[in-house]
C-alpha cells in the first residue's frame, strides 16, 4: 500500500506536514480510510456498490433530493419543478437554470434526459429503478422527451404512487452526466460507457480524479458548484485492517477510520482529539441461500437456518454498537417495517425441522464471505451454530468484487451480504426481496430473489400492486403482509440492520451521516 504522502503526490497535491510526534493531514484535505475493495465501476448508471455509490452521492447530482433527517420531505435537486398530468403517468420537469458540469458545459434538460435515457439502454445491474416504469431500450425516446431547454417530460406505463416515483429519481442510477463529455469518449455506440467505468463528468460539489483499485480514490472540488465546498479535496484509503486505521487515527495519518469494530471504538471513547459519529442506516446484513442447492430449496432448510444463527450474541459482541437485531427485509423508519423478530437460536426446533426435511444428519454448504471484520466474524459465528445442527459450513473469504460477481452470477451456495435500499420507498425493498418477474439465467430484471433463485410468482404480483396503490394505510399493509411471507419461507436469514460509525478527527465538521449507502455528505464538511 503506498503512504498517503505518496497518494498527495501523486495527485499533484501538497505532502502531508509531519510533527515529531503525530502527523498532521492538510487542513484543506479529508483523509478516511475505507474498505472500498468492493469498487467495480464509476459510471453512476452501473454503480450498484456501497462504497462507490457514496462517492457518486459526492461527485454526480440527482434529479430530486430529500432532508437526510426526515426524508418524507422531499425536493427538487436539479429539477426545479414538476407537474403530474391528470391520469397521473406523465410527469413534466422543469430543470433548474445556472447549473454547470465541472467541464463549465451548462447543465440543460438535454443532460438530464441523455442521462435518463442511456441508464435505460445500458441497462447495467441499476437500471431496474427506471425500467420498472415500462421504459426499455426500445421505446425510451419516445417516453423520456426533452421539450425545451430546461423542460422535459417522464411518460410511464401506468400511474404510481407519485412519491415512489420521486423516490426513485434520487437514487444513483439518475445522477446527470454531461453529454457533451460522454459522447466525446464513446467508441463502438458504447455511449461513453468504458470510459466512464474510471473517469468523471458530473456536476456535484467533488470531481473524481483519480481511482486507484484496491488502493485509494481522490476527489478534488468541483470549483463551478455553488456552494463551494469548504475542503479542496476528499481522499478515501483503502485499509482492510480496522486495527491498521484505528492507528492511523491516533497518529493523524487520517481524518475519519470508517470500519472500526466495537473494540477499537471502545478504546477510543474519550481520547483527545477524537470524537465517535454514529447514525441508524437502512442497510441489512442477511444470508441468501441460493435455491439451486437441492438442499437450500426445502423449505424446512431455510426455516431451520433461521433458528441457526445466535442474533443477540452477534448482536452484542461482533457487531456491537455497529447494528441492531431486525428480521423484516424493511428497515425501521419505512412505511410498513415490520419490527417483530421472531426467530432466535433454538438449535433443537432446527434439527426437527432438518429432519422433517430428511436431513436428520446434517449437510455440508459453502458461504462467500468478504473478508471485512463484521462479515468474516459474522460467517465464523454462524459457521459455529450452524455446526451444532449438523451443518458442515464452509466459509469462502474474498474481497467486494470477487464475492458480489459470484452472488450476482447465482453461482453461491449461501451469500452473506449487506443490502442496502436505492431509494427511501418501501418498494425499494419489496422489488428485490418479494419480486422475480423471470427467474431464468438470463432474466433483464435480476432483484435478491432472483440472485436466490427464488420463483415467486405470486409475491411478485402482490409486489407490483402496493406500488399502485394509492392509499397510504392500504399499502403499508400489503408491505407488511409481504414482510412475513418472506420472514416465514423465504430464502432470506435477514438479520441486522445497520448503523454506522465512524472515528475520526475532532475538528472535522458538517460531515453528515445520511440514512442510506449513497446519502452519506461531505459537501460542505470542514476542518477546523
Amino acid at each position: 500500500m503506498r503512504t498517503l504522502k505518496s497518494l498527495l503526490a501523486a495527485g499533484a497535491i501538497v505532502a502531508l506536514t509531519l510533527s515529531p510526534t503525530r502527523a498532521v493531514t492538510p487542513e484543506d484535505t479529508l483523509v478516511m480510510a475505507w474498505q472500498i475493495d468492493d469498487i467495480i465501476t464509476l459510471d453512476p448508471a452501473e454503480v450498484f456498490e456501497f462504497s462507490a455509490s457514496e462517492m457518486m452521492g459526492n461527485s454526480y447530482e440527482r434529479l430530486i433530493g430529500y432532508d437526510l433527517e426526515n426524508v418524507s420531505d422531499i425536493f427538487g435537486a436539479v429539477a426545479e419543478s414538476w407537474e403530474v398530468s391528470d391520469d397521473g403517468k406523465t410527469f413534466t420537469f422543469t430543470v433548474r437554470q445556472g447549473k454547470t458540469f465541472a467541464s463549465g458545459n451548462e447543465l440543460t434538460a438535454e443532460d438530464v434526459v441523455f442521462s435518463l435515457q442511456r441508464a435505460v439502454k445500458l441497462d447495467q445491474s441499476p437500471a431496474f429503478i427506471l425500467t420498472q416504469f415500462g421504459f426499455t431500450a426500445d421505446n425510451v425516446e419516445e417516453k423520456i422527451v426533452q421539450t425545451g431547454d430546461y423542460e422535459f417530460t417522464f411518460e410511464m406505463d401506468q400511474a404510481y404512487a407519485p412519491t415512489f416515483v420521486l423516490y426513485c429519481l434520487t437514487s444513483t442510477v439518475a445522477s446527470v452526466v454531461d453529454k457533451d463529455i460522454v459522447l466525446e469518449h464513446e467508441v463502438d455506440g458504447d455511449l461513453g460507457h468504458e470510459w466512464l467505468k474510471r473517469n468523471y463528468a458530473g456536476s456535484g460539489p467533488f470531481t473524481i480524479r483519480q481511482w486507484r483499485p484496491n488502493e485509494a480514490v481522490v476527489m478534488e472540488r468541483n470549483e463551478h458548484f455553488s456552494p463551494e465546498p469548504p475542503l479542496a479535496r476528499v481522499i478515501y484509503q483503502h485499509v482492510p485492517e480496522s486495527s491498521t486505521q484505528r492507528l492511523m487515527l491516533e497518529q493523524g495519518d487520517i481524518d475519519i477510520a470508517r470500519d472500526l469494530g466495537p473494540e477499537e471504538l471502545e478504546a477510543l471513547e474519550g481520547t483527545e482529539g477524537i470524537k465517535i459519529q454514529s447514525g441508524v442506516k437502512g442497510g441489512l446484513y442477511y444470508l441468501g441461500l441460493n435455491q439451486k442447492n437441492e438442499h437450500l430449496s426445502k423449505p424446512e432448510v431455510r426455516q431451520a437456518l433461521k433458528y441457526l444463527v445466535d442474533y443477540g450474541a452477534i448482536a452484542d459482541t461482533i457487531m456491537e454498537g455497529l447494528a441492531e437485531v431486525h428480521q423484516a427485509f424493511l428497515p425501521k423508519g419505512f412505511l410498513g417495517a415490520v419490527e417483530d423478530t421472531p426467530f432466535s437460536l433454538d438449535v433443537e426446533k432446527a434439527k426437527e425441522l432438518l429432519a422433517e426435511a430428511g436431513l436428520a444428519d446434517g449437510f455440508s454448504v459453502t458461504m462467500d464471505t468478504r473478508n471485512t471484520p463484521d462479515i468474516t466474524g459474522m460467517g465464523e459465528a454462524i459457521q459455529q451454530t450452524f455446526a451444532q445442527a449438523g451443518i458442515d459450513l464452509q466459509l469462502i473469504p474474498g474481497d467486494g468484487a470477487q464475492t458480489l460477481t459470484k452472488y450476482r452470477a447465482r453461482e453461491h451456495d449461501i451469500y452473506i451480504g449487506r443490502w442496502g435500499p436505492d431509494y427511501q420507498d418501501p418498494h425499494t425493498n419489496a422489488d428485490t426481496f418479494a419480486s422475480n418477474p423471470d427467474n431464468s439465467d438470463d432474466a433483464a430484471a435480476k432483484p435478491l430473489a432472483w440472485r436466490n433463485a427464488w420463483e415467486i410468482p405470486e409475491l411478485t404480483e402482490k409486489t407490483q400492486s402496493a406500488v399502485l396503490e394509492t392509499d397510504t394505510d392500504k399499502r403499508a399493509q400489503i408491505y407488511e403482509e409481504l414482510q412475513r411471507e418472506v420472514m416465514d419461507r423465504g430464502p432470506f436469514v435477514i438479520m441486522f440492520q445497520e448503523i454506522e460509525v465512524m472515528a475520526m478527527q475532532d475538528n472535522v465538521e458538517n460531515f453528515l451521516i445520511g440514512p442510506s449507502f449513497d446519502s452519506n455528505q461531505f459537501g460542505q464538511a470542514s476542518k477546523d
